[in-house]
């Protein structure tokens, strides 16, 4: 891997390597990174892997080659500005209107929080203020403990609602320049993919001009752009558009807002939950062309912001706010065929539109002068580079060097290349994935009483260790129900306590069993005898009400393609490659991979594509196979 990177960067072609769980991969892309002229940027998708990187594999390696550098090489973390305390917003945070802290979208299912919070909510302000005034940094992770969201909003900034450092009066000061002067130093800047995606949606200025930009856990890249490139309105953030913009229009201007969210609420309830196909419902044009008008005569009247203005940082707040309810409005008026709208109820009532697809915005932004090289352990579905390519906007097909450790091909693509370096797993020896054939195909939601069944005999026949990842919660709550009743196991459910409490249980208790939903997939690293079986109850396939993915399904069905498999199956199969990746995470595990639908044996064609997304356990379709090899794990 580390010699397929060098040739990447000596020849400028872009790079894509599987690198399975335990190769070594940060170190194998970090080493000839270092060897670059200029700034190196590395991003990733998981604040785990962002800590691994600055706390433990830089400083180490940045030690190993300070002899041949003659000094350390320096690196920086670079986070969206909304991370940093806003010193301005800091100042006037117990000015703010009382009801952007008593009634908050996100604090209840109601979308009210308690009169009687906003004591609380006023001593976590006093601490960040005397926090703020010691930290270096002003980054929310090294408050601790640490505020809630409603908190952090009132005392951090969004790149849209800052005024900027030049007009700012805290500029000199700002915890978010200062990030970014350190950035602008460094050697390596790790950052994440959010903001690499807002960097290239606003022309690269964001993060520090590079010539070599490494994206680890790769797969997660295109989702993480769709949903930067996302745009939301709701009644209760224009209501909050309209106060922050009320010291600053007339009466009327003020008033125009309010009505334009009133005819927004009255929208959405009429409008069913689920994707808008066709024109946009009679309620939702109204509402929008209310806010298009309402909008733009508030930006009017605001003009243009100067140093001088009295209280500039406000008025870019309630600018911003607004511009942004206005671009949405007529983003949403445009009926753009690229753009895909629906409307949500749950938790909250939202119109939402999305691109369709990302791969385009992707093939012109991501790769323009630099060289990109993306990693994952999960880059390759059925066997082949394509699906992932396609969606990082790479065209397809190149020469897969096949075989780990070989060289790879020249691509027949222009500009890329690919390499597959294996695993230092032996996955036959390791680990068995089980399909239980026998059991009828899935079909309504929750735990079926043979599925029940199933996972009841596999998890006493090893007595607990067991990971359960589930389609839906309430699945995960009929299967924790079950084994409470028929087993003495510890059972861990998530959502009972927070998800770092429940995995550290379960791993110091050999007979427990944590089960969960999609979070679970990615999220848990459990090495050892700890984690010996991985249920599945069912196949990860979007659900049908999925708007995203069922109007890209739809897409390619009306272009006489197939939209499931197409769209469907690679989702299905990354998440599954994610899931039963849970198992295998060192040389020495061993264990059981079960999967609880049929389909996985018994369908044709994406079957045997998503048992080619994984890696090479034993595989067999007995249950008294798996049973026997448990109970000896069990037994061990």
């Amino acid at each position: 891997m580390t010699a397929a990177i060098s040739t990447a960067i000596e020849s400028g072609d872009h790079l894509l390597v599987q690198a399975g769980t335990g190769t070594g991969k940060s170190l194998a892309y970090l080493a000839p990174a270092l060897t670059v002229d200029g700034p190196v940027v590395i991003s990733t998708a998981t604040l785990a892997l962002q800590s691994q990187l600055v706390e433990k594999d830089l400083p180490r390696i940045g030690k190993a080659i300070a002899p041949l550098l003659g000094r350390e090489p320096t690196f920086a973390l670079l986070k969206g500005r909304h991370h940093y305390v806003c010193l301005a917003k800091l100042e006037h945070s117990d000015e703010q209107d009382p009801q952007d802290s008593l009634f908050d979208a996100g604090s209840s299912g109601s979308g009210v929080k308690w009169l009687g919070e906003s004591g609380r909510l006023g001593k976590q302000i006093e601490r960040i203020r005397d926090w703020a005034m010691e930290s270096d940094t002003g980054d929310r992770d090294e408050l601790d403990p640490g505020v809630d969201d409603t908190a952090w909003r009132m005392v951090s900034t969004p790149a849209r609602e800052c005024v900027g450092a030049a007009r700012c009066p805290y500029g000199p000061e700002c915890f978010a320049e200062l990030s970014r002067a350190r950035a602008r130093e460094a050697d390596v800047v790790v950052t994440n993919h959010s903001l690499l995606s807002v960097d290239m949606m606003a022309g690269r200025h964001i993060v520090p001009e590079h010539k070599l930009l490494i994206i680890d856990e790769a797969h997660e890249l295109a989702d993480r752009v769709s949903s930067a490139a996302q745009a939301e309105l709701t009644p209760d953030a224009v209501d909050r558009t309209a106060r922050a913009a009320r010291p600053f229009v007339e009466g009327e201007e003020y008033q125009s807002l309010v009505e334009a969210a009133d005819a927004l609420t009255v929208g959405l309830a009429e409008t069913p939950a689920g994707r808008i196909t066709g024109k946009l419902p009679t309620g939702i044009v109204e509402a929008c062309t209310l806010l298009d008008g309402a909008t733009r005569r508030g930006l009017s009247r605001i003009g243009e912001i100067k140093a001088e203005d009295p209280d500039p940082v406000r008025k870019q707040q309630a600018k911003s706010l607004l511009d942004e309810v206005s671009k949405t409005a007529q983003r949403l008026l445009e009926d753009n065929e690229h753009d895909v709208a629906w409307v949500e109820h749950e938790p909250r009532r939202a119109l939402v539109v999305a691109p369709l697809s990302v791969a385009g915005l992707l093939g012109e932004k991501l790769y323009e002068d630099r060289t990109v090289i993306a990693t994952s352990a999960t880059l390759t579905l059925g066997g082949n580079f394509d699906t992932l390519a396609r969606s990082l906007g790479l065209p397809v097909s190149p020469k897969t060097a096949a075989k780990p450790g070989a060289a790879p091909e020249s691509a027949s693509g222009p500009g890329w290349k690919s390499l597959d370096v294996g695993s230092p797993f032996d996955y036959p020896k390791q680990g068995i994935l089980y399909v239980a054939a026998h059991l009828p195909r899935p079909a309504a939601s929750g735990l079926p009483d043979a599925t029940g069944a199933e996972l009841l005999a596999l998890v006493e026949a090893l007595g607990g260790r067991t990971l359960g990842l589930f389609s839906s919660r309430k699945a995960a709550q009929q299967a924790a129900e079950l084994l409470r009743a028929k087993t003495n196991l510890t059972v861990l459910l998530q959502g009972d306590e927070a998800l770092p409490l429940l995995v550290r249980k379960f791993r110091e208790d050999r007979n427990s069993c944590l089960l969960g939903v999609m979070s679970l997939w990615q999220g848990v690293d459990v090495p050892g005898d700890a984690c010996q079986l991985v249920v599945i109850d069912r196949l990860p396939f979007p659900r049908p009400d999925e708007p995203l993915a069922s109007a890209r399904s739809a897409a390619v069905d009306e272009g006489g393609g197939s939209g499931f498999a197409a769209v469907s199956v690679p989702i299905a199969a990354i998440r599954l490659a994610q899931g039963v990746g849970r198992l295998i995470r060192s040389t020495s595990d061993k264990g059981v991979v079960a999967v609880l639908d049929s389909r996985l044996e018994t369908a044709r064609g994406y079957g045997a594509f998503l048992r080619a997304s994984l890696p090479p356990f034993w595989y067999t379709t007995k249950q008294e196979v798996v049973l026997k090899s448990l109970k000896r794990l069990g037994e061990s």
